[in-house]
């Protein structure tokens, strides 16, 4: 319900990769059966982008990706829609369109390749514990993997953070933390690095008060170094954190 309007107005195809860690999405056949409980089967068509195989294409930043795998479907479309919930995360801090179009877009095998900063290549090699990597260079290898999926669209891509419901927690975790905070709104851009930094300066300046407090996501955005991925992003050239709020309500 909350994302069929935006899906149908564009015609639109819900995209999907397999994780990398046991669980509901873990399969094709079980991620499918999620995917249908979850009612998006029911509103638009659906496709698992590494349901039969996996591609590399290239990254700029070679600073620890030499390439980024993701699903062979990305083939299939000429344009995206990167749709993230704004909230944290326990590895990133926050998780907003940077993260949503690295880990979300990579394969099963590509989000391993990426948590390790370019270490491992397969999922089965991060769950054997060699792909630890030092926590920024996750972080710099999550915005060269944005860049290359930016940058495969040749930028025909829109990007909205959905800012309600902020948990310090990811919504792939099983037992999430409860909102603290208010819901903010709904921001977008062509720019996916303002638009994170947008999102993480309302965080940060938000007029908090009991009962809606944006401290413990500011905690957990500082005590991961959450804003290194937006530093690196626009370090690398895929935008900028200068930006301007325009109000359209």
């Amino acid at each position: 319900d909350l994302i069929k309007d935006l899906v149908n107005k564009v015609e639109g195809t819900i995209v999907e990769c397999n994780v990398a860690y046991p669980g509901p999405r873990y399969t094709n056949e079980a991620h499918w059966q999620t995917i249908k409980d979850h009612g998006f089967y029911a509103i638009a068509p659906c496709d698992i982008l590494d349901e039969f195989g996996e591609i590399r294409i290239p990254v700029k930043d070679t600073t620890h990706l030499k390439f980024n795998i993701v699903g062979e479907h990305i083939n299939n479309y000429d344009w995206m829609i990167n749709l993230a919930h704004f909230k944290g995360h326990a590895m990133g801090g926050f998780g907003g369109v940077l993260k949503n179009q690295s880990i979300g877009v990579a394969s099963s095998n590509g989000k391993a390749y990426i948590h390790s900063a370019g270490k491992v290549e397969t999922k089965e090699e991060l769950w054997a514990g060699i792909g630890a990597t030092e926590h920024d260079h996750f972080l710099e290898a999550m915005a060269s993997a944005a860049q290359s999926i930016h940058d495969f669209y040749e930028g025909r891509m829109v990007y909205i953070n959905v800012m309600n419901n902020l948990s310090v927690d990811c919504d792939c975790n099983a037992h999430p933390a409860d909102p603290e905070m208010g819901d903010v709104g709904i921001l977008a851009s062509f720019d996916p690095v303002a638009l994170d930094q947008a999102c993480v300066d309302l965080v940060f300046n938000y007029p908090s008060e009991e009962g809606d407090d944006a401290a413990a996501l500011i905690e957990r955005i500082n005590s991961r170094h959450g804003v290194h991925i937006i530093e690196h992003a626009e370090k690398i050239g895929l935008g900028s954190r200068t930006y301007q709020l325009v109000k359209i309500d």
